[in-house]
């Protein structure tokens, strides 16, 4: 068990009852699936790479006169980016995110 430990001390945790915590939101069930199924990027991918706020307003805004998300979709992450702020999301993706 001691082994076991040692290898895997984040499973241990977990098995343990300790938890894991979870960082990022994901308020529709089709985006979180799109960030493990594909590489086409998601709003909230394009969210992960602000810096600021108004950053992450512009997106939505940019986004949404492109009809690539909906009036309502843009509205719920608009209230989630106001009342949570920019790393709600999941933390910042940097340059170079998808190559290490």
């Amino acid at each position: 068990m001691e082994e076991f430990r040692k290898k895997y001390p984040n499973l241990t945790k977990e098995l343990e009852n300790e938890g894991v915590q979870i960082d990022a939101v994901r308020s529709l069930p089709e985006e979180a699936e799109k960030a493990f199924c594909s590489y086409e990027p998601s709003v909230v991918d394009f969210l992960r790479r602000c810096d600021t706020e108004e950053q992450g307003l512009e997106i939505l805004d940019y986004l949404r006169q492109r009809n690539e998300i909906s009036e309502e979709y843009a509205s719920e992450l608009k209230i989630q980016l106001l009342k949570k702020g920019i790393r709600s999301f999941g933390p910042k993706k940097e340059k170079g995110y998808y190559f290490r």
